[in-house]
């Protein structure tokens, strides 16, 4: 009994265990024992650690504390069936010192049987597990069941129950830690499958925004570029805008002290240098620039190509180069060739091209040398040929990017 005692005693205060929990290292100990011993860990930033009593491992407590850690449940139902059998051995041990302590009467009320009285019980029922009196085994309800003495039916309840704790602390005890450590095994593998897939989740949405953040930075950059190039052909003309209407304040102010003067003569010196100013002002050139546009434009770049690409894709659209155009210039390429067209069906060039041939073949030759003038009309045909090429290559370019109208081709050509 004893033996069975030192089992069921907690290493950590010498008492019987209460809620025995179970650490990683198999050793068993009381929760609040285990509270006790909680220490700060370090390699577990959210756990704590302590330092095993029996093994001295440092095992890793659970966030939430010991309450965690799997219940000694083989232990837990050993533990409570001895302390049923204590409880009724001191009832017994209680009840058998009254009996001893009483008077004769009083003890043989105590200790006889209710259903044979006078009859005293002092025979163990094994099958129903309590004292019994001759008449029960003989007459009575307890007839033909098996007896035995009382101390000799406690011997061998207490092997029995050191038995019972052996075999529960090995089958039992080995099959509840096997089914806790599978389930514990289970639960980290899930969880590994979940950290790399989680793992999988950041690192493809941080691939994916460094894409987006270098994309946007691209974008930005091109459009800092052409503001630059806008600064740089606005702020000049603005410049010369703004000393138009500095010199336009100083007149209307000279104007006023004109009016304001009294002297005939300075006010005919003051008027001449007014009129002088306000004609050099008046023949001023304004600066004026032509009417540009943004091509192309990003808000129809996002629309037409970026809200229309995969996200895998993302990273194969190019940024574009941002250029400042003419407004005359959308009408595109078209529009270009359609004005040299109508260029060279102007009457003004064929007439010339006619005047040159005409003037070739009246050109002054002998009589017997027929070839020379073809051949320099045909030299200077192709020399003709081009230069008209060269001109309309020009001619295009520039009609492309300043819209000129074709009568202005055509006096380009003509001398």
């Amino acid at each position: 009994m004893e033996r069975l005692e030192e089992e069921l005693t907690c290493a950590i205060c010498y008492d019987i265990f209460e809620e025995p929990r179970v650490l990683p290292c198999s050793h068993t100990f009381c929760r609040v024992c285990l509270q006790d011993l909680l220490q700060p860990s370090y390699a577990f930033p959210s756990r704590r650690c302590l330092t095993c009593p029996a093994c001295r491992a440092v095992v890793p407590i659970p966030a939430a504390g010991p309450q965690e850690l799997p219940l000694n449940f083989a232990l837990k139902a050993v533990i409570e069936k001895w302390q049923q059998e204590e409880r009724a051995r001191a009832e017994e041990r209680a009840r058998a010192g009254t009996e001893a302590g009483a008077g004769a009467g009083a003890g043989a009320e105590a200790g006889t049987c209710r259903a044979h009285p006078q009859q005293p019980l002092n025979i163990y029922c094994l099958k129903d597990r309590q004292l019994v009196c001759g008449q029960c085994l003989t007459i009575g309800e307890h007839h033909g069941h098996p007896i035995d003495d009382l101390q000799s039916a406690y011997r061998k309840a207490r092997e029995a129950s050191g038995k019972l704790l052996e075999e529960l602390m090995g089958k039992c005890c080995s099959e509840v830690f096997s089914c806790s450590e599978r389930l514990q095994q289970q639960k980290a593998q899930c969880q590994s499958t979940l950290q790399s897939d989680r793992e999988a989740v950041l690192r493809y949405f941080k691939e994916l925004g460094d894409t987006l953040e270098h994309k946007k930075e691209a974008l930005l950059t091109a459009l800092d570029e052409l503001d630059s190039q806008i600064s740089e052909k606005f702020d000049p003309l603005i410049k010369d805008a703004e000393k138009l209407k500095v010199e336009e304040t100083e007149l209307k102010e000279l104007h006023l002290a004109v009016q304001k003067e009294q002297s005939p003569l300075l006010f005919l010196e003051k008027l001449d240098r007014l009129q002088q100013r306000l004609r050099a002002l008046t023949q001023q050139q304004l600066p004026n620039a032509e009417p540009v546009e943004i091509h192309p434009r990003m808000e129809t770049l996002l629309q037409d190509t970026w809200s229309k690409t995969e996200i895998g894709q993302v990273h194969k659209i190019h940024t574009p180069k941002l250029h400042l155009t003419g407004k005359s210039q959308c009408s595109g390429k078209q529009t270009g060739a359609a004005a040299v067209w109508a260029a060279l069906t102007e009457p003004n060039v064929i007439v010339l091209i006619l005047v040159v041939v005409v003037s070739l073949w009246h050109m002054e030759t002998s009589a017997g040398a027929l070839l020379t003038p073809l051949t320099d009309l045909s030299q200077f045909l192709g020399r003709i040929y081009r230069d008209c090429c060269r001109y309309l290559h020009d001619t295009v370019e520039e009609l492309c990017y300043t819209s000129t109208l074709p009568k202005e081709f055509c006096r380009r050509i003509l001398p």
